[in-house]
């Protein structure tokens, strides 16, 4: 059980790094404009030598910005639940807490996948069009793994549940 939780915990720990970095920094999206390289994320785009914030307030950069944030949360708040089931705190025993803290990965990872979709969608049918060169970054994929790791911590947490609640019987064949 604990070989679950350690591992449901590590790869919420990097998840949640990776959700803050991918977040936070504007490397989303590359593409060439007048024979310059351009990027940009979710806060500011920048162009050479000069970076500033998107002014316009664009839904699918609002959705996305909002899936991300609401994700960072779900996942911190796991991990905080997932290291008192780990550590057998014993206040809040009304509730499951590795089951609560897998629940909280799910939900992690299902805001940042919303994220990840709404902002692939749309990037891929508007600059599709209007940019011939073009390509996501590192930002983005940085992204893609969260979703990866927040689905394997609520996995682990899940397993670890079920072998908390469902204990093999040592007489049984």
């Amino acid at each position: 059980m604990y070989s679950f939780m350690g591992g449901g915990l590590f790869c919420a720990g990097v998840g949640n790094i990776l959700l803050i970095v991918s977040t936070a920094t504007d490397y989303w999206m590359q593409y060439r404009h007048a024979s310059n390289y351009m990027h940009q994320g979710l806060w500011r785009y920048c162009v050479p030598g000069k970076c500033m914030t998107h002014t316009d307030s664009i839904a699918y950069w609002d959705a996305t910005r909002a899936f991300m944030i609401l994700s960072l949360l779900a996942c911190f708040i796991g991990i905080v639940i997932g290291i008192m089931a780990f550590i057998h705190y014993s206040s809040f025993d009304s509730f499951d807490k590795t089951f609560a803290a897998g629940i909280l990965f799910f939900i992690s990872c299902f805001f940042v996948l919303l994220a990840m979709a709404v902002y692939t969608g749309v990037t891929v049918n508007y600059y599709g069009k209007r940019y011939g060169s073009w390509r996501f970054s590192w930002s983005y994929i940085m992204g893609w793994v969260a979703v990866v790791l927040t689905f394997f911590s609520g996995i682990f947490y899940m397993c670890a549940y079920r072998m908390h609640e469902c204990p093999r019987n040592s007489n049984s064949r």
